[in-house]
């Protein structure tokens, strides 16, 4: 055999778990690749394959055997290997022994830390064949596989029962039993259009043959992409655009081998009914592909994928239509049904409901909403009356028999019921967004009356978890709090609400009373919020040291937050930043090293020099300039204006002795520091900016 020849490696079993398969397969090459290393075995590109009844990978020029190789094991240190009289110990004879040789003929080692007894040994190469079986089991036992099932009366355990084995090395078999399955070189194609043996010969031919003789497109991306392709052209002849969801893709490509489009219809009428309604039920239930006209809106049509090439298609699509058509039947009952009451004749049925052990019922929780919803719209510019209505209707959605058998449909449902119950457009456009954003990157709410609702309801969450001591602890969050703050703060940051977090916060504290245990929630999730609004602006690439320094003086708003950062941003561009933040810093362990009384003002009559007399003036006439600055928010202005601080303050640090012997000037210079880092602090802690 040549030095080197390419591996395939394929495990053929019952059909695997849809949702699993892409996993399953970037795991097994991820753990093969490893192993490989691990045995040291060189090799060229790793191509995966991945189909519903098999998980293979080709390994191109992998090395035949691993070369021989000198192994240099080191023994006792030379002082502890031979005695007072030069005799060899038995520490030295042991290792020589272990070695298989003689203490005489041990070398010398000679490291930073001193010599030792040392023997080079020639480890022989080992055969490919003997590692590859190794390499192959350790990486299928690290699938993550939640639970393993046995088949039969054999004890082999996998996520489905195992059938066939392919397991070649060049053209030779990788002699091993795996699973129970003994390696050869046969597989299996296509259930139905090929399900007898087909001999591979050469591991490189193994995609090729699958798919001319097998009717299996093995390559899961090639699987992909050419479903993609029939569902995009299959939609184009009926005049629609196809709903390409990305996991839907990934689903239906491990769901089949050999895919074939086959467009369905069903009758109009269903088109009645909530389209997200009709969507869910052909992606989830059916896994279709649902289509849209120019509009936007859903057609009676779907495109399915089935795993045959019939010579009748016509069987397979009515087939389709006749099994989607009772979950259609069923969406549009429930949405007769539910029109048969208002949202607003559900608020009774909420409080039968648990919102959270120790926070009530969800009415409760819809009250406490509706009052904190009105604050917030009446603070930026909203309805406060309308506020209140939808934070009361907010809830009222999941009492529906739509929403009970579509749980993705919450707030969707409220807001066709709104509408149909002649509800304000406004009001019913938040029944949608008041679960916005529902997850990363997801819109936010336009509406102010969605806004208002949304923050009041994520405000209420955060604040009563924490106050029932539920907060999350590491990787825990059962109550998705990350989530409910993100979303928050995306709102208030994105939208630009200028409004008073901690205020919102009391107040949520305030509304929840003696259910709180823990009375220290608000000032804790104010904490816990400051820490995801951090990882929001490091991903907008803000330095952290940048947050921190703004944060460190709590801006009440996430507005005025970003305008500090913008501020300290720009003010770091200046030739003054680095000194000034520097003198900053110098002050701030000044100040924390001391422990007398300092004066509450400045007495002039204590100045003894000039640079202290400059200093004093400058930092009055600073204060002076930026009051109305930071009056209007500009905090850009401000810190320009204090940059013109620089020279005043580098001389005195060079010209006075701060902590002087007398008590009474040491005091007037700290109040002279206290009174210039309190000028920074209106804006942000510069001292916390990294040079």
């Amino acid at each position: 055999m040549a030095d080197s020849a390419d591996v395939l490696f394929e495990l053929g079993t019952e059909e695997l778990p849809p949702v699993a398969l892409k996993k399953l397969s970037e795991a097994l090459t991820r753990e093969f690749v490893a192993g490989l290393a691990a045995a040291g075995l060189t090799h060229g590109e790793v191509v995966p394959y991945a189909a519903p009844r098999r998980l293979a990978l080709l390994v191109r020029d992998c090395a035949t055997g691993t070369p021989d190789k000198q192994v240099e094991r080191r023994g006792p240190a030379l002082q502890a290997a031979f005695d007072g009289d030069g005799n060899p110990t038995k520490a030295a004879e042991g290792f020589a022994r272990s070695c298989g040789t003689t203490v005489d003929q041990l070398q010398k080692l000679e490291t930073d830390k001193g010599t030792w007894l040392a023997y080079t040994i020639s480890e022989q190469g080992k055969p490919a064949a003997e590692l590859l079986p190794g390499i192959a089991e350790q990486a299928l036992n690290k699938l993550p596989i939640h639970k393993r099932m046995r088949w039969g009366a054999s004890d082999a355990q996998f996520v489905r029962p195992v059938h066939w084995l392919l397991f070649l090395h060049g053209s030779e078999v990788v002699p091993c039993t795996i699973l129970d399955a003994v390696a050869g070189n046969q597989t299996y194609g296509h259930r139905f259009h090929h399900p007898a043996a087909i001999t591979v010969y050469n591991p490189a031919d193994y995609a090729d043959t699958l798919a001319n003789l097998g009717h299996v497109v093995a390559d899961f991306q090639a699987r992909r992409d050419r479903i993609r392709e029939q569902v995009v052209a299959t939609a184009d002849t009926l005049g629609g655009r196809a709903d390409l969801d990305d996991n839907l893709l990934d689903e239906v490509t491990a769901l089949n081998e050999w895919p074939v489009p086959v467009a369905g219809a069903f009758e109009e009428k269903y088109l009645a009914v909530p389209h997200e309604a009709l969507v869910l039920t052909m992606k989830q239930n059916q896994k279709y592909f649902p289509l849209f006209d120019p509009d936007g809106q859903v057609m009676n049509h779907f495109i399915t994928i089935a795993n045959i090439d019939s010579s009748d298609p016509g069987v397979i699509r009515e087939g389709n239509e006749r099994v989607v058509r009772p979950r259609l039947a069923d969406a549009m009952f429930f949405w007769t049904q539910d029109g048969k009451k208002r949202l607003e004749d559900r608020r009774e049925s909420l409080g039968s409901v648990v919102f959270q052990k120790g926070l009530g019922s969800m009415a409760d929780k819809s009250e406490r909403v509706a009052d904190l919803a009105a604050d917030i719209a009446e603070r930026i510019g909203g309805d406060p009356a309308l506020a209140r209505r939808a934070g009361l209707l907010s809830r009222c959605d999941l009492m529906t028999e739509m929403v009970f058998e579509f749980p993705e449909m919450q707030g969707v449902m409220g807001r066709y019921q709104a509408r149909r119950d002649g509800e304000l457009p406004e009001l019913a456009q938040a029944m949608d967004e008041f679960y916005m954003p529902r997850f990363s990157g997801d819109q936010l709410p336009e509406t102010k009356t969605g806004q208002a609702i949304a923050l009041a309801d994520k405000i209420d969450t955060l604040v009563g978890i924490f106050g029932i001591g539920e907060k999350p602890t590491g990787d825990k969050d059962p109550f998705a709090l990350r989530r409910a703050a993100l979303g928050a703060l995306r709102i208030l940051q994105e939208r630009q609400l200028d409004l008073d977090l901690p205020a919102l916060l009391a107040k949520a504290g305030a509304q929840l009373g003696d259910r709180l245990s823990d009375t220290a929630a608000p000032a804790e999730v104010y904490d816990f919020m400051l820490e995801r609004l951090k990882g929001l602006y490091v991903d907008q690439g803000m330095a952290a040291d940048l947050f921190d320094a703004v944060a460190s003086v709590r801006p009440a708003s996430v507005a005025d937050f970003d305008a500090r950062m913008r501020a300290v941003a720009d003010f770091r561009s200046l030739p003054e930043a680095d000194a000034l933040a520097a003198a900053n810093k110098r002050i701030r362990n000044i100040l924390r090293k001391t422990d007398e009384t300092i004066p509450d003002s400045v007495d002039p009559t204590l100045f003894d020099s000039e640079a202290e007399h400059a200093f004093a003036s400058s930092v009055v006439g600073a204060s002076t300039a930026i009051a109305p600055l930071l009056g209007a928010g500009d905090y850009g202005a401000a810190l320009k204006s204090l940059a013109a601080l620089q020279a005043p303050v580098d001389k005195f640090f060079d010209d006075v002795m701060v902590i002087a012997d007398d008590a009474a000037v040491r005091g007037n210079r700290l109040r002279l520091l206290t009174d210039l880092g309190s000028l920074f602090l209106n804006v942000a802690d510069v001292s916390r900016l990294q040079g």
